[in-house]
């Protein structure tokens, strides 16, 4: 009976290592399939949607160092000429290191203005992918990206009090905007389909319209009340507004003042051409932009405001219409 027993407890036990090895086996398989398994995340299919266009009031700002860089970030993008330039250790640096514009020339109100190319939310757009430079930008490349372009003159460095400044007041504005939200106030200046325009007709426009804010020269009346269109104060032809689409768009979402909207699409296309066709600084870099390819037609550089001159230029072309 004894070795009955002995015998069934050892087979017991034979059975019962051979299935804690199986499933160790199992288990042991299990995990290397898990491991190998691909991760799968899941990634948002929508942008957040139901933004509302509501910047903070400058009057909460906070108290202490924060609230200084804020207010000073306020400062450089509302008058961006009139604050470089005067704390410029010379005139001739102060020229160099800004055009005659500032920020709110293109966005008004230091970006707060929802109508006119606002800067609210973009403290949660960046960083993105830009096409021109080709790569992923930072908030701070893009201020930088503007002063070398639309201001025509020097980026900050990266250590400047100012760009932090600048980085802070966005920020701020951008208050309660999360990273993805689809913002409506975005991409309003562009036209889509720009119809080939008449230089002549738009010359008359501009008399009839626009030189009492910018003057008949182009050179303005100031920075946040009529800034400079063309000339060594304004814009270079590498910023964005140097292209036919970015320009009659412009044009016709915010001009002329008080009557935004009115201009047919052909009076826009007409303006942006008369402007664009004259003489402004030269960006020194358009070889190196676009490195991805797509580079557009529209871009109104030196070559195509000579074709203009002389008569030989394809607006067709320019337009991407062929």
């Amino acid at each position: 009976m004894r070795n009955t027993t002995t015998l069934i407890l050892g087979f017991l036990v034979v059975v019962s290592l051979a299935v804690i090895g199986a499933m160790n086996h199992q288990l042991g398989i299990s995990k290397k399939e898990a491991d190998q398994a691909p991760i799968i995340t899941e990634t948002p299919t929508e942008q957040v949607a139901g933004v509302v266009h509501n910047p903070p009031s400058l009057d909460d700002v906070p108290d202490g160092p924060l609230g200084e860089a804020i207010l000073r970030g306020y400062e450089l993008t509302n008058d961006t000429s009139t604050v470089l330039r005067s704390e410029a250790s010379s005139v001739e640096d102060g020229m160099a290191r800004v055009n005659e514009l500032s920020c709110t020339s293109c966005h008004a109100g230091a970006g707060m203005d929802e109508e006119v190319s606002s800067l609210v939310g973009m403290a949660s757009v960046y960083p993105m992918y830009i096409g021109r430079s080709g790569q992923i930008v930072t908030l701070e490349e893009r201020i930088n990206g503007c002063m070398v372009r639309s201001m025509n003159g020097q980026k900050f460095a990266e250590d400047d009090e100012d760009l932090d400044a600048m980085v802070a007041y966005l920020t701020y504005i951008s208050q309660g905007i999360p990273v993805g939200a689809e913002l409506p106030w975005r991409h309003q200046s562009d036209m889509k389909d720009v119809p080939v325009p008449n230089i002549a007709d738009g010359e008359v426009l501009y008399q009839q319209s626009c030189i009492a804010c910018h003057a008949d020269n182009g050179t303005g009346t100031g920075s946040n009340t009529g800034p400079a269109l063309w000339g060594d104060g304004s814009f270079n032809d590498g910023a964005g507004i140097a292209r036919m689409s970015k320009m009659a768009g412009y044009i016709q979402n915010n001009m002329p003042i008080g009557a935004a909207g009115t201009l047919t699409d052909q009076e826009a296309s007409d303006l942006a051409a008369f402007i664009l066709s004259q003489e402004r600084p030269e960006w020194k870099n358009h070889d190196k932009d676009w490195p991805a390819g797509d580079r557009p037609s529209d871009i109104m550089n030196k070559e195509k405001r000579d074709q203009i001159k002389d008569g030989t230029i394809d607006w067709n072309e320019v337009l991407g219409k062929n």
